[in-house]
Formats: structure tokens, sequence, C-alpha cells
């Protein structure tokens, strides 16, 4: 379980609690060495705790400057969720939710930095696990309980990012390459034909000579394009005229061989109008789209949320392990290539109003609507 699993959990009890005490210890103990923390204001403790003053309704952490209040104005919370839950609100002289002062965090974090700083070495767990004095298997285990992926699939993912960004900026494919840490072209290639669903090659000039199929239909939400790959669909679309998907999809795919086939695509067109009248989305349906780790975690994370249900942005950055990339998530569901098939509509905002979409709000309010029972 990582600490932000432990932090939830603790935040669910109905009455704010002190931290795990050992046994034998009571509670006014426990306080009382955070009452003495407070005092010395060690920041050290920052994170482990927060303090709240009744007398002024504000948090802080720790090693807050402010002056010391009253030992009997003072109460303990181990988040500051908790303190807000009680009606507090964040101390703007010392920030407490501005910085985690979570040890295990902050570890992530190096580990994070350090591979991103050598992706031109093969960062192995054995040399991860002595940098950051543990164990190769608990590294491993806290790094993807934490973040989902494993150390090499992070390496992996920024390497990607890095070559895409190269390749854009009009780098070679050798100089891209060398700048995002591959070692070798066969590595190279074998590692992001797949990712970007082309060669690096074609990539770096805008997928030219890539064949991309397309069909437009009618639909519920006005005209539909359905634009494949040879491995998948890679843009599913939605505008008031056919001039206005062509376009679209003009400026996704600006140097691709684009061609109109009615009939190849009829199928998977009939299989995603069924769906938006409420019937369960064929999961054959083959995808062919590029994605960061991250948001490729956020996009099988919205193919999750059940058929007629919605979920939050910030309960979707909790699923995927990420409770503060709110705004990435939304990010991320704003750059869904796939509507309908990917269901970003699904994710709504806290208190319950439609949010953004990218095919307009009408369109996700009628989707939603489509999916409530009759």
């Amino acid at each position: 379980m990582t600490t932000n699993d432990i932090l939830a959990a603790e935040s669910l009890k109905d009455m704010p609690s002190p931290q795990p005490r050992p046994v034998g210890e009571s509670h006014s103990a426990a306080d009382e060495r955070r009452w003495n923390a407070l005092c010395a204001r060690d920041a050290a403790h920052d994170g482990k705790f927060v303090f709240a003053v009744s007398t002024t309704g504000v948090y802080c952490r720790p090693s807050c400057a402010a002056r010391r209040p009253l030992r009997k104005n003072v109460q303990f919370f181990l988040t500051h969720e908790q303190a807000e839950q009680a009606g507090y609100r964040a101390c703007l002289r010392c920030r407490p939710k501005s910085a985690s002062g979570n040890a295990e965090s902050d570890s992530l974090k190096a580990i994070c930095r350090f591979i991103e700083q050598h992706l031109d070495e093969p960062v192995t767990l054995a040399r991860l696990g002595k940098e950051f004095h543990q164990s190769p298997f608990h590294l491993q285990r806290r790094f993807k309980a934490a973040l989902g992926i494993t150390p090499r699939e992070y390496a992996d993912s920024c390497r990607l990012r890095s070559l895409k960004r190269n390749l854009q900026a009009g780098d070679s494919v050798t100089r891209a390459m060398y700048d995002a840490g591959y070692g070798s072209s066969s590595r190279l290639y074998e590692k992001t034909a797949s990712q970007l669903g082309m060669t690096p090659d074609k990539y770096r000039r805008g997928a030219i000579a890539a064949a991309i199929r397309y069909t437009c239909a009618d639909s519920p939400l006005g005209r539909m394009l359905i634009a494949a790959t040879e491995r998948g669909v890679c843009a599913i679309q939605f505008a008031r005229s056919d001039g206005e998907l062509l376009e679209g999809l003009r400026r996704e795919f600006p140097f691709a061989t684009r061609k109109s086939d009615e009939g190849g695509l009829q199928s998977w067109a009939g299989a995603l109008l069924r769906h938006m009248k409420g019937k369960h989305l064929d999961s054959s349906l083959p995808l062919d789209i590029r994605a960061t780790a991250f948001q490729r975690r956020v996009w099988t994370y919205l193919q999750s949320i059940p058929f007629g249900t919605t979920r939050s942005y910030s309960q979707v950055a909790k699923g995927i392990g990420r409770p503060t990339a709110v705004r990435a998530v939304a990010r991320a569901c704003a750059t869904n290539p796939v509507a309908v098939a990917i269901p970003c509509h699904r994710v709504v905002r806290e208190d319950g109003s439609m949010g953004g979409y990218r095919w307009g709000i009408e369109r996700k309010k009628a989707l939603l609507e489509m999916e409530q029972p009759s």
C-alpha cells in the first residue's frame, strides 16, 4: 500500500486521529510530541501532520514561522484534507499544500529525476537500488505501486517523449535518436515502432506516405468521422459537416495519404452507433493511438468507467494513483483522439457540472443522456 493509500484511508475516519502510536502510548503523548515539533518549528515533521488553530481557522505545517499559538487552541491532523474537512483553510504563509514534505513522495521523485538524467545509460534496478540504498525488489514494488509502471517503462516513456519532441522540431532521425538516449538504430526501431504507430522517419515527416482510410456517417451527435491505419482506429471525430471533419483529419495527420473507404470501415461505424444507443462497445475494436505513459494510464482508466456512470477529474486522478494530477487528467481527456471509444465524456467536474469536451458541451450532455436507462 502506498503512502497516498494510507492517507486516503485515514481521511475517511469520522473524527481526526493522530498517527498510529506504539503500544502503550496514549493519544495525548503522541500529540505532545507533535506539539514539541511545532514549538521547535521542526521541518523534519512537515508532511507527517498539520496543526490547526481554532481561533484563526487556519492550518499550518509544523515548521510555519507564524507566531506560536496557545496549546489549548491547537488541533492536529494527519493530512491537509482532514483539516479542510474540519473547516480549516490553508495558511498563506507556510502554504502546507504546496510541498508534500513526504519522504516517500520525495524519494520517488528523486528516482524519477535520476532516471531522466541518465536516459543514455542502462539504469538497472541494481544500480537504482545501490544509488537509493534500497533492495531492487523493494524499489521496483514501491515505484510501480505509486506510478503504475516500472522504472524501465518510465525510462522508455521519457525517451519516447524526447524523441517525438526532437523529431517534431525537425531533427534528423539519427540526431533525435541519440539525443533521446537510444543507443542504436535497431534499439530505436524495436522500441518505438509500436508506440509511434509508424517508423520514426514517417513520424518526423508528419506521417507522410502513411495510409489512413476514413468514412463519414450520420450519428445522434451530428456527422461522425472514423479514420483508421492498418493497425486500427486512429481518429473518431464529430462536426456539423463532412468538410469540417476532413479538415480536422488533415490537421491531425497533415502529410498522410487519406482515402475514403465507405465499405471497409462500415462495421466499426455501426459498432460505435450501436454503442451510442445503449449497446456495450465491442472490446475487439482495435485502436491505433499515440500516447505518453500518463495519457495511456488515463485513457485505460476511462475505458473502465461503467456505461451510464461518471467520474470526477479528481476521482480519475486518484484512480490512476496520481491524486494531485487533476489538471493533467483534464488535458489527457481533452487530447483523446477517439471520442466514444475512449469515453472521456464520462468525466465531469466535482460538483457534477459538465466541464470541457473537445467536441462541444452539448454533445457531451447528449452522450450522457443517451447512456441513462430509459
